[in-house]
C-alpha cells in the first residue's frame, strides 16, 4: 500500500497560477504573434523589391548588350564601307582634277548667265579650277538669284577637288574676321549659303550624313577659324554686340564641319537666344546639341517679350504641349499693343508717335498671322479678327498716299488754265518780269477752297522697293513720318509723292524679319 503524503511536502508545493499572470502571459504571446507579422512583412516587402530591382537590373543589362551589339555593327559596317567610301571619293577626286586639269589648258569660253543651267555651268568653271576668290565675286553679286544658287551651288561644289578647303578659301574674306577696307555690304547670306552648301557634297558616299568626308588637316583649320571668331567677341562688343549675320555664320559653320565642342555649350545657348529671330535659329540649335537645354531657353524668350520666336522653338522640339502656342501668340499681341501705347505717349516721338506705334501693331499681327499659318492654328485661334485689324489699320496709311489738298492761300488760275506765277516775281526762282500791269491777287476763301477742275496729274517716281517684309517687331526703324508737312515755295510746282513722304518718291526701308 501507499504511504500518505509528508504534511511537509505539501506545504512547500508552488501555488496554482493567477488570472493577471493569465492575462500577462495572453498580452506577451499578442505582441510575440503582432511582432512576428510585421518582420514578416518586412521581409517579403524586402524580397519584392529586391526581385523588382533584380529584374529592372537584367532589363537594362539587355537594353546595354543589345545597344552594344548595334553600337557594334555600326562600327562594323562603318569599317567594312571605309575603303568603298575612300575608293568612291579617290576616284572622284581624280575625275575632278582631270577635268581642272583640261580646263586650265584648253580655257575654256565662259558660259552666258541667263538661266539655271547658265548659272550651274558658270559655278562649276570656277570650281574646277578651284578659283575660290572669283567664285566669291560673282556670288555676291547675284543675291537676286538666290533660289536658284541654293540649287544650282551643291551640284557645282561637287566638282571641286577638295570642296571643304574651297569654301574655307572663299569665304575668308569676311568669316572669321573681315578683312574689307569699308565693309558697308554684308555679306553673311553668302556665307551662310555656302557653308549650308557644302553639307550634302561632305556625305559619305555609302553611309550618307551619318559620317562626313572631310580630311583632318581642313577639320583642323575649321576648328581653328572657329577659336579666331571666338577669340574676336572682345573686339566686337561682346555677345551681346555681336551682328547676327555674324553669330549665324559662325553656328552653321560649327554645324557645317561637325566641331561643336560640349565646353562651348552655354557660348551656344546664349548666342542663340541672342539671335533667336532668324528663322534657322531653331534648327541651328537642335544641330548644335542643345535639345535639352531648349525648355530653359524657350522660357528665356518668353520673359524677354520674344513670344513669336518661343513658339517657334516649341515646334521644332516638339514641346507645343508644356508651352501652348495660342497664350504665347495672344501675350505677343497685347504686349506689342502696350508698347505701341507707350510709343503714343512719349513726348519726344511726338512728330512720328503715330506712325511708328502703327508699325509696330501691324508687324506684330503679320507675325502672329504667320504662325497661325504656318502651325495651322486657326481652329484655337481665328485669324479673322486679326486680319480686318489689320486692314483697318492700314486704311489710314493708304489714304495718305493720295495728293494732299491745295492750301488756301495758294494762288490759282482758272481751272482750265493751271498755276499762276507768284505775286512777287523775286520770292521765286523761276518768276519772270513781264512789261503788262500785275494783275490783281485774288485770293479765295478758306471755306471755298476746291481743286481746279483740270490740274494736271503728276508722274509717279519708280518704285525702288518691292515687297519687303515688316520690320522686326522689337526693334522698328525711325523712318519719317508720313503727315510731315513740306513747306513749299510759292511759285514752285507742287510734286506730290505716292508714298506720302517728303516728295522724294523714296519709301522708308525696314529690315526683314527672316535672313532668308
Amino acid at each position: 500500500m501507499g504511504s500518505l503524503a509528508d504534511p511537509g511536502e505539501l506545504d512547500s508545493v508552488a501555488p496554482s497560477p493567477s488570472f493577471d499572470d493569465f492575462q500577462r502571459q495572453t498580452s506577451l504571446m499578442t505582441s510575440c504573434t503582432l511582432l512576428w507579422k510585421e518582420l514578416s512583412d518586412h521581409f517579403t516587402s524586402l524580397e519584392q523589391d529586391i526581385l523588382k530591382k533584380s529584374e529592372a537590373l537584367k532589363a537594362k543589362i539587355q537594353t546595354l548588350d543589345s545597344e552594344t551589339k548595334a553600337s557594334l555593327d555600326v562600327l562594323e559596317k562603318r569599317e567594312n564601307s571605309m575603303n568603298v567610301s575612300l575608293s568612291i571619293s579617290l576616284q572622284k577626286v581624280l575625275e575632278n582634277k582631270q577635268a581642272a586639269i583640261l580646263a586650265l589648258g584648253e580655257g575654256a569660253e565662259q558660259p552666258e548667265v541667263d538661266d539655271s543651267t547658265g548659272l550651274y555651268l558658270k559655278l562649276k568653271s570656277f570650281c574646277v579650277k578651284m578659283d575660290s576668290r572669283s567664285f566669291w565675286r560673282f556670288l555676291i553679286v547675284k543675291k537676286k538669284d538666290l533660289d536658284s544658287l541654293r540649287v544650282e551651288i551643291p551640284k557645282a561644289l561637287g566638282d571641286c577637288v577638295d570642296p571643304p578647303r574651297f569654301v574655307l578659301e572663299s569665304i575668308s574674306e569676311v568669316f572669321p574676321e573681315d578683312k574689307r577696307p569699308n565693309p558697308t555690304l554684308d555679306l553673311g547670306w553668302a556665307c551662310v549659303l555656302m557653308l549650308e552648301s557644302l553639307i550634302p557634297v561632305m556625305m559619305d558616299p555609302v553611309l550618307g550624313n551619318e559620317r562626313k568626308l572631310v580630311t583632318p588637316s581642313v577639320k583642323d583649320k575649321a576648328n581653328d577659324i572657329a577659336e579666331i571668331w571666338k577669340r574676336s567677341l572682345d573686339e566686337r562688343g561682346g555677345i551681346e554686340n555681336v551682328k547676327t549675320p555674324d553669330v549665324h555664320t559662325f553656328l552653321q559653320h560649327l554645324v557645317t564641319f561637325g566641331i561643336v565642342k560640349d565646353e562651348d555649350f552655354d557660348l551656344y545657348r546664349k548666342l542663340v537666344v541672342g539671335s533667336a529671330w532668324r528663322k534657322q535659329m531653331p534648327k541651328l540649335a537642335v544641330s548644335l546639341g542643345l535639345g535639352d537645354k531648349m525648355p530653359e531657353m524657350i522660357e528665356e524668350l518668353i520673359s524677354r517679350g520674344q513670344q513669336v520666336d518661343a513658339v517657334h522653338f516649341t515646334y521644332e522640339v516638339g514641346l507645343a504641349d508644356r508651352f501652348p502656342p495660342v497664350p504665347l501668340l495672344k501675350a505677343y499681341l497685347k504686349d506689342a499693343k502696350k508698347a505701341a501705347t507707350a510709343i503714343l505717349e512719349d513726348p519726344n516721338n511726338s512728330g512720328r508717335s503715330a506712325h511708328l506705334a502703327a508699325k509696330k501693331e501691324q508687324s506684330a499681327i503679320r507675325s502672329v498671322l504667320k504662325c497661325i499659318e504656318e502651325y495651322k492654328l486657326e481652329a484655337e485661334f481665328p485669324p479673322e479678327n486679326l486680319k480686318k485689324q489689320l486692314e483697318q489699320s492700314e486704311k489710314p496709311k493708304n489714304e495718305k498716299k493720295r495728293p494732299a489738298a491745295v492750301p488756301a492761300n495758294k494762288r490759282t488760275r482758272a481751272s482750265n488754265v493751271g498755276p499762276m506765277p507768284p505775286a512777287k516775281a523775286g520770292r521765286s526762282t523761276n518768276a519772270y518780269v513781264s512789261s503788262f500791269p500785275v494783275a490783281p491777287a485774288f485770293v479765295r476763301s478758306p471755306s471755298h477752297t476746291q481743286y481746279p477742275a483740270a490740274v494736271p496729274a503728276y508722274a509717279a517716281p519708280p518704285a525702288i522697293y518691292g515687297n519687303r517684309s515688316p520690320p522686326y517687331p522689337y526693334s522698328p526703324e525711325a523712318a519719317p513720318y508720313p503727315g510731315t508737312p513740306v513747306n513749299y515755295s510759292p511759285g514752285t510746282p507742287v510734286n506730290y509723292s505716292p508714298y506720302g513722304g517728303y516728295g522724294n518718291g523714296m519709301a522708308p526701308a525696314y529690315q526683314q524679319v527672316y535672313y532668308r
